[in-house]
């Protein structure tokens, strides 16, 4: 459907439990573009940091959403996840406690791939 398209999507998740369809928004947006073919980034900060950790999705309960792990492993499979480096140290993640193929990364980045041609910056 959108696979033609050569244009990046980021996506920053800002909630997590704290205010479930927001976050599950972010969640599903992200997976479907990436289903679809777009490249797609997605950004865990603020609560949604959580996530990073092994067994944190699993938690998350919203009724008639598709389960987290399973939206996880679909981006990590089809794009990529990033956890903000200060929203991590917050919480006292480090790189060692996330789910492999999550990286640990900050604003320069974020900036970075937001500016970038064609991209388009969805937060939630």
């Amino acid at each position: 459907m959108l696979a033609g398209m050569a244009r990046l999507l980021v996506v920053k998740a800002t909630a997590g439990a704290d205010a479930p369809e927001r976050c599950n928004q972010a969640f599903n947006v992200a997976s479907t573009a990436a289903t679809a073919g777009v490249d797609v980034s997605f950004w865990l900060t603020g609560e949604s940091t959580w996530f990073a950790l092994p067994g944190r999705a699993a938690e998350f309960e919203l009724p008639h959403a598709a389960p987290l792990p399973d939206l996880i492993d679909l981006l990590l499979e089809a794009g990529r996840i990033t956890a903000c480096t200060q929203c991590a140290a917050r919480r006292g993640i480090g790189a060692e406690d996330v789910i492999p193929g999550i990286r640990i990364a900050g604003a320069a980045v974020f900036v970075e791939e937001i500016m970038s041609d064609g991209a388009q910056a969805l937060v939630y």
